[in-house]
C-alpha cells in the first residue's frame, strides 16, 4: 500500500515504536500521525521516535489535537481528508477518545491495533466479552460528558469487530485472548533488534519504574518502601524512571532509595538494547515484563518480575485491576520463564 492507504495514529512512544515493528514485517513507507499529550517527557521520547521513523522512510505528520476547542477542530478537519482515503488504519490506544472519534469518521477499512503494552491484553478482553472499553485501573466513565460521548465510543467498538470484508488484526507482543475473527500476530521486536544493539552487560542491577502511583493505583509511601528494600537487596544502582511519574516521587526515590535516577529519551524497549544494562532487571508488573525478554534474548540479563502486594493499593483500586496486575505478572513467568520475587513487607 502506498502512504495515504495506510495511516497510523501515534500518542505515545511505545505506540510509535511498535507501528515500527509492524512496518518491519509489512514494509514499505506509510503516513504516521502522531497526536502527542501535553507532558514534556513524553512530548520529548516522540519528537526522537519521529525522527527514526523518518529515517526509515516514513512520512511523519506533527498533529497538535489538544488544548480548549481550536485544536481538537482543526486537527479533526485536517485529518478527515486523510481517513476518507485510508484502506488500512493503525491505532495504538483503542482506549483513546480522540482515536475513537477518528475512528467513527473513517470509512469502512481493516484495522490493525498497534501495541500498546499491557492495555492491549484488557482491549482484546473486553472486546471479546463485548464490553464497553475502560482501562483497567479506571470504572466505567458516567455523566452528561460520557452519555454524550457514549454514541461515538459503541461505533469505535462496532469498527474493532470484524465484519464482512473488513479485517481487524492485533499486532502484539502481549498475551492475548480476542474474539473470533480477529487475527493476532505476533510483536517479536525484530526491529529494535535489527536496528540496535546488541549491548553491553554491566554488572549490577537495574530497576524499572513504574506510574502506578501516578494513576492512583499504589499508595506512594508504600511503593517507595518497596523500592528501597529491592534497592537494599538486589544491589540495585539505577532506577528508569517511567515518562509520566512524578518529578517529586523521583526525587523521594533518589533520596530515600540512594538510586541514581535515569530518565529514558526512548522507549525503554530501545535503552535497553543500545545498553548498557544490567545483569539483572527488576520491575513490577509492566509491559517491559513481557518485552524486554524479547529485546535482551540474545544477552546474559536476567528480567525478574516483582510482586504487588495487596497493601500497597489504594482505595480505589478494584478486583478488576488487582487481578489484571496479577495476570500480567503470571502470563510473563509462564510465556518468559522469567524469575519472581514476592512483594518486599
Amino acid at each position: 500500500m502506498t502512504t495515504d492507504e495506510t495511516l497510523a495514529f501515534a500518542e505515545s512512544p511505545v505506540q510509535l515504536l511498535n507501528i515500527l515493528e509492524w512496518a518491519h514485517v509489512h514494509p514499505g513507507a506509510r503516513t504516521v500521525v502522531i497526536l502527542p499529550p501535553h507532558d514534556p517527557i513524553s512530548r520529548g521520547q516522540l519528537r526522537r521516535m519521529a525522527q527514526l521513523a523518518r529515517d526509515e522512510g516514513h512520512r511523519v505528520l506533527w498533529q497538535e489535537a489538544r488544548g480548549g476547542a481550536v485544536k481538537p477542530s482543526r486537527a479533526l478537519a485536517a485529518l478527515a481528508g486523510p481517513l476518507r482515503r485510508a484502506k488500512l488504519l493503525l491505532i495504538g490506544d483503542p482506549f483513546s477518545r480522540y482515536l475513537q472519534l477518528l475512528l467513527s469518521m473513517a470509512r469502512r477499512c481493516d484495522v490493525v491495533v498497534v501495541d500498546d503494552g499491557t492495555a492491549t491484553m484488557e482491549f482484546t478482553a473486553q472486546l471479546a466479552r463485548g464490553e464497553r472499553l475502560v482501562r483497567w485501573h479506571r470504572t466505567a466513565p458516567s455523566g452528561a460528558r460520557a452519555a454524550l460521548f457514549a454514541p461515538v465510543a459503541k461505533r469505535a467498538v462496532r469498527r474493532l469487530t470484524p465484519a464482512t470484508g473488513v479485517g481487524v488484526e492485533v499486532f502484539t507482543a502481549m498475551p492475548v485472548d480476542p474474539p473470533e475473527g480477529v487475527a493476532v500476530t505476533a510483536n517479536t521486536l525484530a526491529w529494535t533488534r535489527d536496528r540496535f544493539g546488541p549491548p553491553r552487560v554491566a554488572e549490577g542491577a537495574d530497576l524499572v519504574g513504574t506510574s502506578l502511583v501516578e494513576t492512583g493505583v499504589l499508595h506512594e509511601d508504600r511503593y517507595l518502601s518497596a523500592v528501597a528494600e529491592l534497592a537494599d537487596r538486589h544491589g540495585v544502582a539505577r532506577y528508569y524512571a517511567h515518562r509520566k511519574e512524578s518529578a517529586e516521587k523521583l526525587r523521594r526515590v533518589e533520596r530515600e532509595a540512594g538510586l541514581e535516577i535515569v530518565r529514558p529519551d526512548l522507549p525503554l524497549e530501545l535503552v535497553a538494547r543500545r545498553g548498557p544494562v544490567g545483569s539483572k532487571i527488576l520491575s513490577f508488573p509492566s509491559t517491559v515484563v513481557h518485552t524486554l525478554p524479547l529485546v535482551l534474548s540474545d544477552t546474559s540479563t536476567e528480567i525478574v518480575v516483582c510482586d504487588v502486594s495487596p497493601g500497597w493499593f489504594t482505595d480505589r483500586v478494584t478486583e478488576r485491576a488487582s487481578g489484571f496486575l496479577s495476570a500480567v505478572t503470571n502470563t510473563a513467568r509462564g510465556a518468559h520463564g522469567l524469575s519472581f520475587l514476592p512483594a518486599p513487607h
